[in-house]
């Protein structure tokens, strides 16, 4: 039985996570729990898992949390410190890091520091702290398991080769809900209209980000470091359907493929599992239908964000803490009203030049960097075409 703690868990990837739990509830139980807001939603977790503990990070709702609603087995805990002791206890075997953004780099850490097995769906930490989370891991033990469909494809698909028999891996993107818009069409896009993402069910945020391409843009840096490769052995290709969830090119010409219909709940449970697998409840590929797969490359110039990701992943140090934080604060704006759409990628790219770059930046330089970032990100205004 492994123990298991899922940091945010009121999210789209938490609740997936606890549907596995649930469906393999001989092998999985949950310890602890953790969410930013939602008291309620968390309450209604704790009903049918009955955790020892969970977690209300934002420490100003103490007073309006009904601990009534709460199972009666549970402790209740307010605060961002009790997230990492959460993360770092020792009746925890694997930490699902399963809180969006930055917000997420602090439990993460703790729970790599502690040595823990890491189910990682915050990409946003290896984004902003690639090498120190990295270079942490090796010394503590942690393991790092990836939790994105893309990259839990890519690990599954390394597995049939050497490390120096890998060529490239190949990102696939579902192209978001503006594939074949055109650039007149994308300016006046709409947050309703973006939020319309055809193949996946995820939360706005990220959603936002695929349909501007910069998820796939964090997904470059994070493939850097969760699998060690060079910039120029990652390449990105859009692939509609979203079954093949990405691929391997090994040097002799073979691309090996892991292909299954779209849903979080398989490379949740795959993480969660490894390296073992069980019949689970995600939803099965049916080869009585008839499957058709198309591939294209993307389009650079409408959705400028990917280049940003290739930008930020082969020059590091300070780079990713800056755009990660730039995103996320013209995201918030562009849902807002506040941000035209196609001014997400150009308030990245302005607040990403006008920083102080730093090679081999300390945590702490990259908080203080990820606060710039985000206060000139909510300053930052268009500047009119020459």
């Amino acid at each position: 039985m492994k123990r298991v703690a899922v940091l945010g868990s009121t999210g789209s990837i938490g609740t997936s996570s606890l549907e596995v739990l649930s469906a393999l509830s001989d092998r999985l139980t949950l310890v602890g729990a953790t969410a930013h807001s939602r008291w309620e939603l968390l309450a209604e977790q704790t009903q049918q898992f009955a955790p020892r503990v969970v977690v209300v990070s934002d420490a100003s709702l103490s007073g309006e949390v009904d601990r009534t609603k709460f199972h009666p087995d549970t402790q209740l805990r307010f605060g961002r410190e009790a997230v990492a002791e959460l993360a770092s206890s020792d009746d925890v075997d694997i930490v699902v890091t399963a809180i969006v953004g930055a917000a997420g780099l602090e439990g993460t850490w703790a729970a790599v520091e502690a040595g823990k097995t890491i189910a990682l769906a915050n990409k946003e930490t290896l984004i902003v702290a690639g090498p120190l989370i990295c270079e942490l891991a090796k010394k503590t033990g942690s393991q790092l398991l990836p939790v994105d469909s893309e990259h839990s494809a890519i690990f599954q698909a390394l597995k049939s080769g050497k490390a120096a028999e890998v060529k490239r891996i190949i990102l696939t993107a579902s192209g978001g809900p503006f594939r074949g818009w055109t650039r007149q069409q994308l300016e006046s896009a709409s947050p309703e209209d973006a939020l319309r993402h055809p193949t996946w069910d995820m939360g706005p945020k990220i959603t936002i980000d695929s349909a501007t391409l910069m998820n796939k843009a964090l997904e470059v840096i994070e493939a850097k470091w969760l699998f060690d490769v060079d910039v120029s052995q990652i390449e990105v290709v859009v692939h509609p359907q979203s079954l093949v969830h990405s691929l391997v090119e090994f040097t002799d010409g073979s691309c090996i493929a892991q292909l299954s219909p779209p849903d979080m709940k398989l490379p949740i449970q795959y993480a969660l599992t490894w390296p073992d697998r069980f019949e689970g409840s995600s939803p099965k590929m049916d080869w009585t239908a008839t499957w058709s797969l198309d591939f294209a490359p993307p389009d650079r110039d409408l959705f400028p964000a990917l280049d940003l990701g290739f930008e930020v992943a082969r020059r590091g140090g300070s780079c990713g803490a800056v755009l990660n934080a730039a995103n996320e604060v013209a995201v918030s704006r562009f849902l807002k009203g506040d941000l035209k759409f196609n001014e997400i990628p150009q308030a990245c790219r302005e607040i990403l030049d006008a920083h102080n770059f730093d090679p081999d930046p300390t945590l702490t330089d990259l908080t203080r960097l990820d606060q710039w970032a985000r206060q000139e990100t909510l300053r930052w205004t268009s500047s009119p075409s020459i």
